[in-house]
């Protein structure tokens, strides 16, 4: 595979991203990945890579860069302990900002001989609600979309994530839920499911049990392999039904 770090200029300042992508065969369709409030590691990192050997052109940025960029240590959520920090800076980054940012990926991938749109974009717990904002903001851009563990995509103010659901009817969606999960209480999934039966489209939410907050991580402390793998295997079937259709 071939990997590469780089620094896209935005409005608001250089935002690192690192893309992995097959070494041949190519150009590949391209996935969008938006990270969870720990920011980046080797974790996600591995896990692009796992998209990419399946002939994906994978883009991971870093959507702290506006506050220097920093990753925060896993180990002390299993205590329930969360650093003021990551929660200040998840708070801060609001959807507008990464949509901005997901207009810089998007014109980076059109201009790259390896990369195909459209693109398909992937959201982990803070990220979900950024996935959906792509979808929302590139409609004829981004054909599909998931949101896994998804946190705070439901609130009462007029820019709550789940009602951008309205602008996302292109893309087919995915929602991976933990039913042990604090930050997506069922009744976030009511809402979520409300809003996706008004918009129409292709969709589908689904209740993985006895998974936690943060499953599909295989470095966290809830690491939940058999949801994980379902996870994995539902979004490599929703990036087939809609990033190939126009293959021979």
């Amino acid at each position: 595979m071939i990997e590469n770090n780089l620094a896209l200029a935005t409005a608001d300042g250089q935002i690192p991203v690192f893309v992995v992508c097959p070494d041949e065969g190519g150009p590949h369709p391209v996935v969008l990945f938006y990270m969870d409030a720990l920011g980046i590691r080797e974790e996600l990192r591995d896990m692009a890579r796992r998209f990419a050997s399946a002939g994906y052109y994978v883009m991971l940025p870093n959507l702290f860069y506006r506050w220097g960029g920093p990753s925060f240590d896993p180990r002390p959520l299993a205590q329930g302990i969360l650093d003021p920090k990551m929660v200040e800076l998840n708070g801060a980054l609001s959807m507008a900002m990464t949509a901005r940012d997901t207009g810089v990926l998007l014109s980076h991938a059109a201009s790259d001989p390896a990369a195909r749109l459209p693109a398909a974009a992937v959201g982990y717990c803070m990220g979900g609600r950024h996935a959906i904002g792509a979808a929302a903001a590139y409609p004829g851009k981004v054909r599909a979309f998931a949101s896994l563990h998804g946190g705070r995509l439901v609130n009462d103010t007029p820019d709550s994530p789940h009602l951008s659901l309205a602008k996302t009817v292109a893309a087919e969606a995915y929602f991976g839920w933990a039913d042990n999960d604090p930050t997506a209480p069922p009744e976030h999934m009511r809402a979520v499911e409300v809003a996706l039966a008004a918009r129409g489209g292709r969709h589908r939410i689904e209740l993985h049990s006895g998974a936690e907050h943060g499953f599909t991580f295989p470095e966290r402390y809830c690491y939940h392999k058999t949801a994980a793998e379902r996870v994995w295997a539902r979004l490599f079937a929703l990036f087939g039904r809609n990033l190939h259709k126009n293959d021979a």
